[in-house]
């Protein structure tokens, strides 16, 4: 059976650097699951691998729409299948990186049979987010399915809008929509994750948001202030620039909003991961060598 290898962990632990060794290693290519990267204008912001990273290893789905498109997960369950089989002619294994839980999880378990999104109720949403804001949203949230209201990414607008959409439609809450068995893929998963000291992890991430700056994040925020309503953009990162821009915020402040909001997403995908069960731990700091070894216990073999 065909392996598609899994690299997951916390925003940024690593996920990159290894998953291009573990790629190198096994002379295979990368799909990234990395939502916010697949946007071409957004490089800096989201961290997306550097020039002389992409040219060591063929990626997939990094810089490969505009924050002018629409996008959804269920395009990219569709499209990011279809290239895993068509790697899967010539490669035994193939890699996929990235922090987005629910992209990963589309990919390795598929999606449920839900509904195409409501022009009407997309509107509604919409309509609150501009006019209330994206508190309004969460509290709708919150009442309408507390316990995926627990899971889901609070501050990410298009998994509001797509879980209200759904229990809108449907009169069902979206736990109950997707707590259906999903179908098995034809090809094994091997999910490795980056774990650090949570002091650590916080570390890092404000260290690389203070190397975003040095590296002309606040150009590139600025750039794309004529579309800051696109959904691409409400994003850490992006978000809390616009309101330095619009003269609500000082720069400093702002900031360290990026921070803290990049350490509270950090947070979440810690909680998300603890509630897995087939993951496979090894060190940030030695992470390369513990993953190989680790494959090749599995017989995991060029």
């Amino acid at each position: 059976m065909k392996k598609l290898i899994s690299i997951i962990g916390t925003t940024g632990i690593g996920k990159t650097k290894l998953a291009i060794e573990i790629a190198k290693h096994f002379e295979t290519e990368i799909i990234s699951c990395d939502s916010r990267q697949f946007f071409k204008e957004m490089n800096i912001g989201t961290a997306t691998p550097s020039a002389e990273e992409l040219a060591e290893v063929p990626h997939h789905f990094i810089g490969n729409l505009s924050v002018q498109d629409y996008y959804s997960i269920g395009q990219y369950e569709k499209e990011a299948i279809q290239k895993i089989e068509e790697l899967f002619q010539k490669h035994d294994v193939v890699v996929l990186v990235g922090g987005s839980m629910m992209y990963e999880k589309a990919l390795i378990e598929g999606l449920h049979d839900l509904p195409e999104a409501n022009e009407e109720n997309q509107r509604k949403v919409e309509q609150i987010l501009e006019e209330d804001g994206i508190e309004k949203l969460q509290s709708i949230l919150q009442d309408l399915d507390p316990e995926y209201f627990d899971k889901v990414d609070k501050d990410n607008p298009r998994r509001l809008f797509r879980a209200i959409d759904i229990i809108w439609q449907t009169g069902k809450t979206y736990t109950a929509n997707i707590s259906e068995q999903m179908n098995q893929r034809d090809f094994e998963v091997i999910r490795i994750g980056l774990q650090a000291p949570r002091e650590t992890i916080y570390d890092r991430i404000n260290q690389r948001v203070d190397l975003m700056v040095e590296n002309g994040l606040l150009k590139e925020a600025e750039s794309l202030i004529p579309f800051k309503n696109n959904l691409a953009l409400q994003t850490v990162g992006y978000s809390e620039l616009f309101k330095y821009f619009d003269g609500t915020w000082t720069l400093d402040f702002a900031l360290e909003e990026i921070k803290k909001n990049s350490r509270r997403f950090a947070k979440r995908q810690l909680t998300w991961y603890r509630k897995e069960e087939n993951i496979n731990w090894v060190n940030f700091e030695n992470s390369v060598e513990e993953s190989l070894s680790l494959l090749h216990t599995l017989n995991i073999k060029k």
